[in-house]
Parts: C-alpha cells; sequence; structure tokens
C-alpha cells in the first residue's frame, strides 16, 4: 500500500506536477504533514494546508488548470466529501434565513476589497472580451451586451436580482434610460449601491428574490443563480415567471457545471461561497420546463479566466494597502480563491452562460446578439 506521500506524488504526475520541482506549477513542499491532510480532507485538506503556508506554487492557475483537465478531482475523493453531498441533499440549504449567509460572510467582506479588485463598475460577474483590451472594457461590453439583448427600450420597467453594487443598473439607466430595481442579500451592497446610483432611476433593496412584488418589462440575473440551490431552481424560475410582463424577456447568467451536483466544492462551500450549487444544463431545463422558451443560450467561459487573472492581478497590486486590514492567512486563502477558478474556466471545467428566457416564445423569432 502507497503512504499518503507516495499516493499524492503518483497522483500529481499524471497531471505533470511534480512535488518539488522547478516548473511553475509544480508544488513546493513546506510540512509534510500535508499529504495525510489532502488524503483524508480532499479539497478542504488542499486549501486549508495552502492557506496555513504548508505549500507554495508559483502559478495556482496552472497547477489547478492541470489537475482539472485530467480530472483527478473526480478520481479521488476524500471520505468525508460523499457525506458533504449526502447532508446537502437532504435539507434546502439556500432556505430565506440561510439564503443571507453568503451576504454576510462573502459579499459584506468589504467594499474596499471589492473596490482595489473589480474594477471602475465594480462588476463581480465575468467580462466580455471578445474585443476588450483590458477589465473595464471587458464589464463594459458584458453590460452592453446584456442590454442588447434584453432590447432594452427607454421608460423600461427593470428588474435586477442579485444587483450587486448596482454595476448594471448604473449602466442600463444611464445609457438606455430604464428604470431599474435591484435587489441584493448583502447590506454592504446595498449601501454603496444606493450611493453609486444617487440621481438615477434605480431602486436598490435589501430583498430575497422570494418576496419580489411588482411586474417588470424585463428581468436579469447575473451571477446570483449559483446561490439558489438545486432545490429551489424550480422556485426561482416561478418568482420570475410571476413578476415578468408576457412579452418580456429575462436573460440569465450564470456560471454552469459539466456533471450534475447538489453542492458546490467543500472548500469553497466553507470558506468562500457558503450553500452555493452551480447548475448543469439538464438542471436548468427542468427548472424551466413549461414555464420558459430558450430563445439563446450562450456560452463564453473562457473569457472568466481572464477576468479572474485581472481580478487577481488588481488583488495583488492592492495588497500593500488591504493588509492593514486583512490578514496573511486571508491573503493566501483570496489568492488561492482567484487563481483555482482561473484554472477550473481554463481547464472548461466551469463554463460561463448567458441564457435569454421569454414565457411563451417571440413569434418570428429571437435576434441573437453577439
Amino acid at each position: 500500500m502507497f503512504s499518503f506521500k507516495e499516493r499524492i506524488r503518483r497522483e500529481l504526475l499524471k497531471a505533470g506536477i511534480t512535488v518539488n520541482g522547478n516548473k511553475p506549477w509544480d508544488i513546493q513542499v513546506h510540512n509534510e504533514r500535508l499529504y495525510g491532510r489532502i488524503v483524508l480532507r480532499g479539497s478542504i485538506g488542499l486549501g486549508e494546508t495552502y492557506m496555513d503556508s504548508w505549500w507554495d506554487c508559483q502559478r495556482l492557475d496552472e497547477f489547478f488548470f492541470r489537475l482539472l483537465r485530467v480530472r483527478l478531482h473526480v478520481s479521488n475523493k476524500a471520505v468525508g466529501q460523499g457525506l458533504f453531498h449526502f447532508l446537502s441533499n437532504i435539507f434546502n440549504r439556500q432556505t430565506v434565513e440561510r439564503s443571507l449567509e453568503v451576504g454576510e460572510r462573502h459579499y459584506d467582506l468589504g467594499n474596499d476589497l471589492y473596490k482595489a479588485m473589480l474594477g471602475t463598475r465594480m462588476v463581480y460577474t465575468c467580462g466580455y472580451w471578445k474585443d476588450a483590451k483590458n477589465l473595464d472594457e471587458a464589464q463594459e461590453a458584458k453590460l452592453d451586451l446584456i442590454c442588447r439583448k434584453l432590447n432594452l427600450k427607454p421608460g423600461d420597467k427593470v428588474l435586477d436580482i442579485g444587483c450587486g453594487w448596482g454595476s448594471f443598473a448604473k449602466f442600463a439607466t444611464e445609457k438606455y434610460k430604464v428604470h431599474v430595481t435591484g435587489i441584493t442579500i448583502s447590506k454592504k451592497q446595498v449601501a454603496l449601491g444606493k450611493e453609486l446610483t444617487k440621481g438615477l432611476p434605480v431602486e436598490i433593496k435589501f430583498l430575497d428574490y422570494r418576496n419580489i412584488e411588482g411586474v417588470f418589462d424585463h428581468i436579469v440575473s447575473v451571477g446570483m443563480f449559483e446561490h439558489v440551490g438545486y432545490k429551489n431552481y424550480r422556485t426561482f424560475m416561478e418568482v420570475v415567471s410571476k413578476h415578468l410582463k408576457d412579452d418580456g424577456l429575462f436573460l440569465l447568467h450564470t456560471i454552469g457545471a459539466n456533471f450534475s451536483s447538489i453542492a458546490t466544492d467543500p472548500w469553497t462551500d466553507k470558506y468562500i461561497f457558503p450553500n452555493g450549487s452551480v447548475p448543469t444544463i439538464s438542471q436548468v431545463g427542468k427548472a424551466i420546463e413549461d414555464i420558459f422558451v430558450v430563445e439563446d443560450w450562450h456560452n463564453f467561459s473562457a473569457d472568466y479566466d481572464k477576468t479572474l487573472m485581472a481580478w487577481q492581478e488588481n488583488f495583488e497590486s492592492h495588497w500593500g494597502t488591504l493588509q492593514t486590514k486583512y490578514s496573511k492567512r486571508f491573503y493566501r486563502m483570496w489568492n488561492y480563491f482567484l487563481l483555482s477558478f482561473a484554472g477550473a474556466f481554463r481547464a472548461r471545467n466551469n463554463q460561463l452562460w448567458q441564457i435569454v428566457l421569454t414565457k411563451g416564445g417571440l413569434v418570428g423569432g429571437y435576434n441573437s446578439i453577439r
């Protein structure tokens, strides 16, 4: 039987990764107890030992790209991971009460952190890099892409479910002269969002999507569906349908998975996005059946790699200021988060979809926008 060290070493070699090697994606081990932690605790063990400085890697993004490209995460699961998913299957981890947890633990970390990381418009979702030269251009292109896909007209009433700091609301009201109601479960997003959209026809509310009121010409949800949870996908679609005009358009922008799951990665759940769940095509399809018609399905997941790398560069360049508030362990955790996600999108382990939906299908069809 192989020792923990030999087992990890052999598995990493399948991905072209060498322990204490000289390539940028090789790992440098500082504490050999990490091997047992990884075998017994899986992704939590890998992430926590990095946070605790038990190992380093010059290019974490490339390390994860290689790891995920050969699917080592599928063939090597810790014992506790099965229990985590079993419990996720029993309980609804995204009830109205529990939904607030991700707001408190992630989005309320500090507006200073997100101002430093996200760019001029503070957009915390994938940019559209088709013709963009930098992050700000990519985010403006993405916001404009959404507006054009919704075919916004002056005076339209738009609902933004998961509005963040009001980036879409500000852009859409300024450029397309619409009225936007945004909802979020982050109190700090509400406070800064109201400040950034002051004087515009924008209303930002601290509200769960299940408590929405009113009917809207169009509805958009950008990067929020990952917090809904598979037990609530159908409910979410029913809520959107209830509050969307019969001839309205609904645009869903979400990360997508290649394989059906009922919970996110355990390390990500514990440290980054509690109670999250990334949907698959089949899960989205089941949720919208008899409610919506799919007019357009656009995948530009490779753009998330570029977006995450730009965020990490911004985070790194502002760390000198941020470190007065955040710890070294947070610094390593946040870099691990951003770079592991970049590697996952580079490996095509994660997808990024924009889906345009209508209640009954547009007569004459929908003109796809790219």
